[in-house]
């Protein structure tokens, strides 16, 4: 048996037009999806994607496409689905080192990113560290050497969002009206990068959460942006094609208990029913 894993994403850092496309930098999480490759037949509980990149990377490594009839496929993921939270990434991104481990190979991130994006939009998890990513063509990858000790309460909504649908929409107008913002936030997530300052990491995040309200609005959102000036968190994320919404704070430093209770007075818990307490990890397959 052949096994490998990807983490989740809390939706992105930030996402929006940044040298002349849509970029993003992903936020990976303790959440996982690992998938298994073992000798046997296909069954129909792996999800579709999986199997598309199993025979992708037979074919990478040049090995008969039927040989793909004699691989079973399972896998265990504990991200919910269809809320902006990578799952499809982490699912497809794990079969592919998995499979190739189970041909005694082996993928580097570069070329698990490549084949994931000819087979959707792909978040830029599959790196070890944070990447500005052109997540449609992978022809851009810029990485920072800083990885934030940032916990993240995660405010899950009941609403999903299909990745694909989101793409298929008209944005372009919209995505561009936003590009001075998404400069701007791009520059200061550099600057906090550098810096390591985690009150300029959560202005980056913010200022590009409030430009994509623009485009998939989240519920209680001017009210979300009191809670963390209030309770002097580092800032906000969201999913920029999803539902939920990360509010970035220090479990040491700031009350998790109070933000729980301010959550409930101010009704944010109505929209956002579920919270999960994470941290922010590493990328990559592993």
């Amino acid at each position: 048996m052949a096994e490998a894993r990807c983490p989740a994403s809390c939706g992105e850092l930030i996402q929006g037009w940044i040298l002349g496309g849509e970029k993003l930098i992903s936020c990976p999480i303790n959440w996982f999806s690992t998938v298994s490759v073992t000798d046997g037949c296909p069954d129909h509980l792996e999800r579709p994607r999986m199997r598309q990149m199993l025979k992708a990377v037979l074919a990478y490594f040049n090995q008969p496409a039927d040989m793909a009839r004699g691989l079973h496929i399972s896998f265990d993921s504990t991200i919910p689905v269809s809320k902006g939270l990578a799952s499809s990434t982490a699912d497809i991104a794990a079969t592919a080192l998995a499979t190739a481990r189970h041909l005694g190979e082996t993928l580097d991130e570069t070329t698990i990113a490549n084949l994931c994006v000819r087979l959707e939009p792909t978040d830029s998890t599959v790196f070890h560290q944070l990447t500005l990513f052109d997540h449609q063509t992978a022809a851009t990858q810029i990485s920072y050497d800083w990885q934030p000790c940032v916990d993240i309460l995660l405010l899950e909504s009941p609403n999903t969002l299909n990745t694909e649908d989101y793409h298929r929409r008209h944005r372009l107008p919209a995505l561009q009206a936003s590009a001075p913002s998404l400069m701007q936030a791009w520059q200061l997530f550099t600057q906090a990068a550098e810096h390591h300052d985690y009150a300029m990491l959560g202005q980056s995040t913010t200022l590009s959460a409030k430009a994509s309200q623009h485009l998939v609005v989240k519920p209680d959102f001017p009210t979300l942006l009191d809670l963390v000036e209030d309770l002097d968190l580092y800032g906000l994320n969201v999913a920029h094609s999803g539902s939920v919404v990360g509010l970035l704070l220090d479990r040491q430093r700031h009350d998790v208990e109070q933000l729980y209770w301010q959550l409930r007075q101010r009704k944010i818990h109505q929209n956002y029913p579920n919270q999960h307490l994470l941290t922010m990890v590493p990328g990559g397959v592993r």
